[in-house]
């Protein structure tokens, strides 16, 4: 009797043990498959964003080409230089090596500051010039190839003839994609693409200029993949690399595969090892945190980074993230060319995606000269009008790479706001900006 129940208990416990087993593995394949799922809902979700705003550029470019208006070419330009840097957001979402489409990045980088730059000459009632309207007609022809592209791709996933699981398997998160046709026609339609030369971060002449941050000593892949693994807090599971010299900054483009199932692409410099662009996929599904505690943890994260006296500037919000623009403080004294773009999850104040391109090319300890005008002098030179809120320092940059010190004024007129700044040597007048709070942001024109 004893060995029949001994026997039957083991049975029992072998039974249970194989239930458990079964449990277990059916608990971990929906897991995985829940995974899966949320994953290429996030990419879709994000190409999708990417055609949509690039469709918006198009037709607001053609708007731009045939207004005459400074006031409704104004509206029109915020837009482009609005979606333009959106669609570059959600871009940096797909999970695509950067190599891939570094020339549509480029292009909608140029396009989003070209148009804020001429919607600076809009607010201050300047038509925009023939070679405005001719530069606005190039890249309407390429935003309308990029876009036709984007649409024939979109129409691909709708139809279900391609997903992104069946090129990229879940191990191999950077591999594939790279490798598809119909990914590497997006950056052929701008093979042509020259860019253009204006007052701009982004234009040719500055991106061809020397890179002032660019300091240090040549790394190499090793250390380069180092770097990246530090970047973001989280345990790697997989890390991937290649070198692309063909950049104005020629760097290593590294993927990596988190064990908690994100995934985050960086792009590091072979020249000091400096990180010049950084993406971490992540849903944000809340927005609890305000504009100034993620600005808080945008300055966190950048002075844990070794870029000290960053000051925030503007900020883009869009669904439940918001990207801060900081520029770099010396001496009280705002350092506008020496800009970083931090993202920021509103939820809980992780850092999604840094762009540090504008410091990189800029960034030096500046001998700043000393001012022949004194502040209360420069307030003269003013509209008595003004009604000044704060005064200090700052440098701005000009179209001919050279930067001007000049005291800065904030202050309302009415109920609008202004930024005017006026030159320590010669009291001249400089520049004049709006400053303008929008549902997508503040931002100054």
């Amino acid at each position: 009797m004893k060995k029949f129940l001994k026997e039957n208990i083991k049975t029992v416990i072998l039974i249970v043990l194989f239930l458990l087993m079964l449990i277990t593995g059916y608990y971990a394949y929906t897991l995985r498959e829940q995974y899966i799922n949320t994953r290429l809902n996030t990419y879709n979700e994000a190409f999708s964003n990417v055609v949509n705003y690039v469709n918006n550029v198009e037709n607001y470019l053609a708007k731009a080409m045939i207004s005459k208006s400074p006031e409704y070419s104004a509206d029109t330009l915020v837009q482009i230089w609005r979606d333009s840097s959106l669609a570059n957001s959600y871009l940096a979402q797909i999970p695509l090596t950067n190599e891939t489409l570094m020339q549509t990045s480029k292009f909608l980088n140029q396009v989003s500051d070209y148009s804020y730059t001429m919607s600076k000459k809009n607010i201050r009632q300047e038509r925009l010039t023939d070679e405005d309207f001719e530069n606005l007609q190039t890249l309407h022809k390429y935003s309308l190839e990029l876009e036709n592209t984007l649409n024939t791709l979109g129409n691909e996933l709708n139809s279900k003839e391609w997903s992104w699981n069946n090129i990229k398997p879940v191990n191999q998160f950077a591999q594939a994609v790279s490798n598809v046709d119909m990914f590497g026609n997006i950056d052929s339609n701008l093979n042509e693409y020259e860019g253009l030369i204006y007052d701009g971060a982004y234009s040719n002449h500055v991106e061809k200029a020397d890179k002032k941050g660019l300091t240090g000593e040549d790394i190499d892949e090793e250390k380069a993949k180092q770097i990246a693994k530090d970047f973001f807090d989280g345990e790697v599971n997989e890390v991937i690399s290649n070198f692309i010299e063909k950049a104005s900054i020629p760097y290593y483009d590294i993927s990596i595969d988190y064990k908690n199932k994100q995934a985050a692409s960086i792009a590091v410099s072979k020249k000091g090892g400096h990180v010049i662009y950084a993406s971490l996929n992540r849903d944000v599904k809340e927005d609890k945190l305000s504009e100034a505690e993620a600005d808080k943890k945008g300055k966190e994260f950048l002075d844990k980074k070794g870029f000290k006296n960053m000051r925030e500037t503007y900020y883009i919000k869009e669904g439940n993230i918001v990207t801060v623009n900081y520029a770099y403080e010396q001496n009280g004294t705002i350092i506008y060319p020496d800009l970083i773009k931090v993202k920021i999850a509103l939820d809980n104040g992780d850092i999604l995606g840094i762009e540090t391109t504008g410091y990189l090319n800029s960034h030096t300890e500046r001998k700043l000269e000393e001012a022949k005008i004194t502040l209360e002098e420069a307030k003269e030179k003013i509209n008595d009008k003004l009604k000044i809120t704060s005064e200090r320092k700052a440098i701005i940059p000009t179209k001919w790479k050279t930067e001007i010190l000049c005291y800065e004024f904030q202050g309302k007129v009415d109920d609008k706001e202004f930024l005017v700044y006026v030159n320590v040597k010669t009291g001249k007048e400089e520049n004049i900006l709006v400053i303008l709070e929008t549902p997508g942001g503040t931002l100054t024109m």
